[in-house]
């Protein structure tokens, strides 16, 4: 911590000395409390993250970001956690910009990776759209940023709780590196917006047995085709995974349409299903495997691998400082081994319901609620079991 405070100091000292004409400062503070559990068994929990960032521009160029968060989590303890957030230098050159640092990065469809990571990333616009190029390594991040849970033991370890007297193996997450190329064009024929990305993701967490690890390789893509009163979404993504010398594949996939309804309040309606490979008995086929989990449902929380999805989603702002949104979410197997929470003696796993109200009263205070269950007697899987249940609240607040 003392040496990233050291690197922080040198590198205003720096931008100082470089014709740094205008800078912002930022605290923000994120609270949330919860309560529910299974049945009749609730629990509490409590996350506070406080998060001071800094930006500046650098010369007519150049700009830099820095974040950094103290994390509290209550659950069955306290527990501190220090991150880096979102630290990121970017340059302009007449061709292109160049990004440098822990930046945000997902493929066009969302389904193979999101997140942060430490890498570089160089863009340049052309004629026919955005074309970028990246490469990234996850090992520096903490565990639960990068939520990486390819294998049993990656999984095992991201539950592990945090431990100051093993620090190095139980802060730091799944060792992999991440290159891809990719290309976006928000309005062919001004119409069809377009993502096209092809990423590999190689296993470093072995470097001396580098040919039994999980490499994977995904191909990319998303189409945004706008109607009148709807917009419709269509992502798809191909992955090739190798292990041993064994070369498997596995798909996933989404619908979803945006309609804006015609009433009085500004209020929108959508309609999604997604969907994420199982495995097929005695063949190649495996169950869609991503690199960070990207967990699906409020409660429910099954990461995307095995499982499909029908979702029904509304959105409405009441007025210029108050938000709701209804969500309703079906849950369904595709395997009856990938997913194994609720049992694996049934495919349909139950409806998840879940509601937000959000009020901005002022620019720099948000406070929200949620209350939502899940209910497994809706499926057969496991139809006896208790259901899962929650009520939380949020404030957001920045303090300057």
């Amino acid at each position: 911590m003392k040496k990233l405070i050291l690197l922080v100091c040198v590198l205003l000292v720096f931008f100082a000395g470089q014709g740094l004409w205008s800078a912002d400062f930022g605290l923000l503070l994120d609270q949330s409390a919860g309560f529910g559990g299974y049945g009749t068994n609730p629990g509490f929990d409590y996350t506070g993250m406080l998060i001071p960032r800094f930006s500046a521009l650098i010369g007519d160029r150049g700009d830099f970001y820095f974040s950094a968060g103290l994390k509290a989590d209550y659950s069955n303890g306290f527990s501190f956690v220090p991150e880096l957030l979102r630290t990121e230098f970017s340059w302009q050159f007449d061709s292109g910009i160049l990004d440098a640092g822990r930046m945000y990065y997902s493929d066009p469809a969302g389904f193979a990776v999101s997140g942060l990571f430490d890498g570089l990333r160089y863009s340049f616009d052309t004629d026919i759209g955005t074309f970028g190029a990246g490469a990234w390594y996850t090992g520096f991040l903490y565990k639960q940023r990068a939520n990486i849970g390819m294998t049993k033991d990656e999984q095992v370890k991201l539950n592990d709780p945090l431990d100051y007297g093993d620090f190095i193996n139980t802060y730091f997450s799944s060792r992999r590196a991440i290159a891809a190329i990719d290309w976006y064009n928000p309005g062919i024929a001004d119409f069809a917006g377009v993502g096209l990305g092809l990423l590999g993701q190689f296993d470093l967490n072995n470097p001396q047995k580098l040919a039994d690890g999980i490499h994977t390789q995904y191909l990319s893509g998303k189409v945004t085709l706008p109607f009148n009163p709807f917009t419709l979404n269509i992502g798809a993504c191909f992955e090739l995974a190798e292990t041993s010398g064994q070369i498997n594949t596995a798909i996933a996939g989404e619908l979803a349409a945006v309609i804006n309804l015609p009433t009085p309040i500004e209020d929108q309606l959508t309609v999604t299903g997604r969907y994420s490979g199982g495995k097929w008995d005695n063949s190649s086929v495996i169950a869609f495997l991503p690199v960070t989990n990207q967990n699906q449902g409020e409660l429910l929380k099954p990461k995307f691998s095995g499982i499909s999805l029908i979702s029904l989603d509304y959105l409405a702002r009441i007025n210029g400082t108050m938000s709701v949104q209804g969500t309703s979410t079906y849950f369904i197997r595709n395997d009856l081994g990938t997913y194994q929470g609720y049992g694996s003696n049934g495919y349909f796993l139950g409806n998840e319901f879940f509601a937000h109200f959000f009020w901005n009263p002022v620019s720099d205070l948000q406070l929200n609620a949620g209350a939502g269950i899940f209910l497994p007697s809706l499926g057969n899987a496991a139809g006896s079991a208790d259901s899962l249940w929650r009520i939380e609240l949020g404030i957001i607040l920045s303090l300057y």
